[in-house]
């Protein structure tokens, strides 16, 4: 079992930065990589950005690519989403999410097997 929770959403204006972060704990938490979802009102769960446990690996979804950053510190099993420059359409419920797959890609839902219960984010205009 894997334990995700996730911290640091508020409201900020857009052109604006915000970081959200995502605690992990459980057993063999290294052993699964890593990935940031959101859900916008009234609009489906889409992919954000994805990490494997090491860091060496990233991903993004193109919406977000050169705005957003994720990292992990591996000394605090935490997970950390920073986001520039963000826009209205950022709004959303942004959810940590853990994977045991080896690659880092455009995950779907339905690859992750643990999900924290999100932290929102809203951008106003």
């Amino acid at each position: 079992q894997v334990q995700l929770v996730e911290s640091g959403g508020g409201l900020v204006q857009a052109g604006g930065s915000l970081r959200v972060s995502c605690a992990a704990s459980g057993r063999s938490v290294s052993s699964y990589a890593m990935g940031w979802f959101r859900q916008a009102p009234g609009k489906e769960r889409e992919f954000v950005t994805a990490i494997s446990w090491s860091g060496g690996s990233t991903y993004y979804a193109a919406s977000v690519k050169g705005r957003f950053t994720v990292s992990s510190d591996n000394a605090k099993n935490t997970v950390y989403l920073q986001m520039n420059s963000l826009k209205p359409e950022d709004t959303a419920v942004y959810y940590c999410a853990a994977t045991r797959k080896r690659w880092v890609g455009l995950w779907t839902s339905g690859d992750m097997e643990y999900w924290g219960k999100g932290t929102l984010v809203t951008v106003s205009s």
